[in-house]
């Protein structure tokens, strides 16, 4: 059969990795896809670099655009990032009646609604495997395996960065400054690592998992974003004591009034399977009504893992593209007439889950009794409690308390009445928790 041709647009790690994984496996996914997969050209600023990958085996230019209009290209797989070029490049393609493949999660968290109804009203594929967990195939497990079950909640390590300064916090009992050093000389963060350590990367991939489990739109502006930067070694240890281990997570929760959807360090109990996800290694956990609890794992990153995503994607456009686009699987796993617009994104005030606090009070008769008052006030209930003895001397001390399942409002309530107390000293440590049963 006629051979399916693909322009690549950017061959950096994930384009470098997607050029050799397709051009060594050729045989194997020529006889999986039914026609073989090639890159006839390739768009990149380095034109040189490019040349020296492709080895003079595809057409080099660094205009994206000839590719885009390019008539004899079939698929534009987009690996460029960002916000600006890509989209130009992705709503140009798809206008060209070109399908997509993409890893550019940023994209689609903040304009997947807009490209989704082009690529619709044109018949055309938008496919983005790898734009979620890398390698994971977490995008097709919640569109096509999981398709007859209620989702109940998704939650997932899905930063590589973070976990792996998470790890090495926990493994080392250095602090947080010490160990982002580290992860940088070693290249596991960037120069500027702001998106990973703010959560904001995370919250990209969290609000696609919650479009394609909930059927709802794609809505980055709503999700509640915390980042790992103000976590202290002291609370990793006390977590660990407390049987616990702290990790960023992205959560996506089906509610009666809508869909909870949030990134932040999270307490998970120590003998679940994703609270021993270590380094920068990624990990899903899914909860479906029929199928129970679902594991996901492996690497988040890296040139082949997502190269493996990216070709697998070329794979799925290449068996469907003859296919009627009715009978496609949809982007966001639902009919597109049949996504709920109704159904909102929870406010912060509005979720449901458990609490760990630390408070630093004086070391004196009374404290803990007032501040068991104000839970209780609150009706929050005290799952586990630690208390450290104060060193010689010391007129202070850490008070650490684990909650039953609350509404942040509550707890909101509660932390600024703590901290009113004469004895409470500074703010209050608040870092969420969720069992994952």
């Amino acid at each position: 059969m006629k051979p399916i041709n693909v322009g690549l647009i950017g061959i950096g790690t994930v384009g470098g990795g997607t050029w050799t994984v397709l051009n060594r496996n050729a045989e194997e996914i020529t006889r999986r896809a039914g026609r073989p997969i090639r890159i006839t050209a390739v768009a990149d600023r380095n034109v040189e670099t490019a040349k020296q990958i492709t080895g003079g085996t595809a057409r080099v230019t660094d205009d994206a655009f000839s590719l885009v209009n390019d008539p004899e290209i079939d698929i534009i797989v987009e690996l460029i990032g960002g916000y600006g070029v890509a989209k130009d490049v992705v709503m140009q393609s798809i206008a060209n009646g070109k399908h997509v493949v993409t890893a550019n999660k940023a994209l689609l968290a903040v304009h997947g609604t807009e490209i989704f109804t082009a690529a619709q009203q044109k018949g055309v594929m938008v496919a983005f495997e790898a734009a979620v967990a890398g390698g994971i195939p977490i995008i097709k497990a919640l569109r096509e395996g999981l398709t007859a079950n209620r989702i109940e909640w998704a939650a997932g390590i899905i930063n590589g960065t973070t976990n792996f300064i998470l790890s090495e916090m926990r493994d080392k009992g250095l602090s947080f400054d010490e160990v982002l050093k580290e992860a940088q000389r070693l290249g596991y963060a960037e120069a500027d690592p702001t998106f990973d350590i703010e959560g904001v990367d995370a919250a990209h991939k969290a609000t696609l998992i919650a479009s394609i489990a909930y059927g709802i739109p794609v809505q980055f502006d709503k999700a509640y974003i915390e980042g790992i930067t103000k976590l202290e070694a002291s609370d990793i240890k006390y977590a660990e004591q407390l049987g616990y281990r702290i990790k960023l997570l992205g959560i996506a929760k089906r509610r009666e009034k809508g869909i909870e959807l949030r990134v932040h360090p999270t307490l998970i109990p120590a003998k679940r399977l994703i609270a021993n996800v270590e380094g920068a290694m990624n990990a899903v956990v899914v909860k479906g009504d029929a199928v129970g609890t679902t594991l996901y794992y492996g690497k988040g990153a890296g040139a082949e893992p997502t190269a493996s995503a990216v070709i697998a994607d070329l794979v799925d456009v290449t068996r469907l593209a003859t296919a009627d686009a009715a009978h496609r699987v949809p982007h966001l796993a639902f009919q597109p007439d049949a996504m709920s617009e109704n159904l909102p994104i929870l406010p912060m005030s509005e979720i449901e889950t458990g609490y760990y606090l630390r408070l630093r009070v004086e070391d004196k008769p009374g404290v803990l009794a007032d501040v068991t008052r104000i839970l209780a006030d609150q009706a929050i209930s005290i799952d586990a409690m630690l208390q450290r003895e104060p060193a010689e001397g010391e007129g202070e001390t850490d008070i650490i308390i684990l909650t039953h399942v609350c509404k942040e409002s509550a707890a909101d309530a509660a932390i600024a009445r703590i901290e009113g107390l004469a004895a409470q000293k500074g703010k209050v440590k608040r870092i969420r928790l969720e069992e994952l049963q």
